[in-house]
């Protein structure tokens, strides 16, 4: 391979993780030519819609997608969890990147989740942590916030937040994990799907860049990113769902933890179940199904 071009958002994030794929690719084809074309998406342009309210599915990979199929690139890099469980025909999941810290941090000069005085303003994005710190503190104010990286700090900088979270992945690959106030407890805080994975998508029929990214691929994270997705698939759930899911590799077993709620947000159920590896993806079936049994969600991404 002479050169190879990967699609990444124009998000200075995207960028940082899209240059850690290039550092890892040049190491593996020193004499390639690795290059970075920066595409707009959809969820980008907009920045001020909730994303729960967003009508397209995958807002942040479609046009990264529709460049992979039309081989403007020949690689794209996504954070694994904006990637909706099923792809387009002719795509595919090729590898991912060993796993950051997939906890969500609160950031904030009034202290932690706990000690943030009556009616403090929290902001974020997401209706799972909506519900979840709703959960710890039903007497905080929950804000919208969108934006990248810098926008919701400055936002915060500006007063028009007493704290927000965000994931602590982010901050710690762009090195600024030292704002973090809190790690909160991902025994509660459980986080998306696939939160802290980079994942690389390529076309189906690039088997020999396949194989090169296999020797990026991280197993453990594979793992748990296919349990992941596999029980996101199931439950019909988008990557802005009021649902979380972590799975966990251990050994020789995978534990896997989830929280789900209705559109309503009621009810919200928290399971977990503990299987072997090579029983993963089943098991998270399983607890998918197991979960529509108790809540029956009414979201689809399809």
């Amino acid at each position: 391979m002479k050169r190879l071009v990967i699609g990444s958002r124009a998000s200075k994030l995207a960028l940082v993780q899209a240059e850690t794929v290039a550092g890892k690719l040049k190491t593996i084809l020193p004499e390639t030519r690795i290059e970075i074309r920066e595409i707009s998406t959809s969820g980008d342009r907009d920045k001020e819609t909730p994303l729960d309210k967003m009508s397209t599915v995958g807002i942040f990979v479609k046009e990264l997608e529709k460049a992979l199929e039309m081989c403007e690139v020949d690689l794209a890099v996504h954070s694994l969890k904006d990637m909706p469980s099923e792809q387009p025909p002719g795509l595919m999941l090729s590898a991912v990147l060993k796993r950051e810290d997939f906890r969500d941090a609160l950031i904030s000069r009034k202290g932690n989740l706990e000690s943030l005085p009556q009616g403090s303003r929290v902001g974020t994005g997401s209706l799972r942590r909506q519900i979840q710190v709703k959960l710890k503190r039903p007497d905080l104010a929950i804000l919208p916030l969108r934006g990248n990286l810098d926008t919701r700090l400055r936002k915060l900088e500006q007063g028009k937040y007493d704290a927000i979270i965000m994931a602590a992945a982010g901050l710690i690959r762009m090195n600024m994990a030292e704002i973090i106030t809190q790690f909160l407890p991902d025994d509660h805080f459980i986080p998306a799907g696939c939160q802290g994975i980079i994942g690389i998508e390529i076309r189906h029929e690039d088997n020999k860049l396949h194989h090169v990214l296999q020797m990026l691929n991280d197993g453990p994270t594979w793992h748990e990113a296919k349990a992941e997705r596999a029980f996101l698939h199931v439950l019909g759930a988008g990557c802005h769902a009021p649902v979380a899911i972590k799975a966990k590799c251990c050994s020789n077993n995978i534990t896997i933890s989830a929280m789900v709620a209705g559109s309503n947000r009621e009810p919200v159920i928290f399971e977990s179940v503990t299987a072997p590896i090579d029983e993963a993806i089943q098991s998270a079936v399983n607890l998918a199904k197991y979960c529509k049994t108790k809540g029956e969600p009414d979201f689809c991404e399809r």
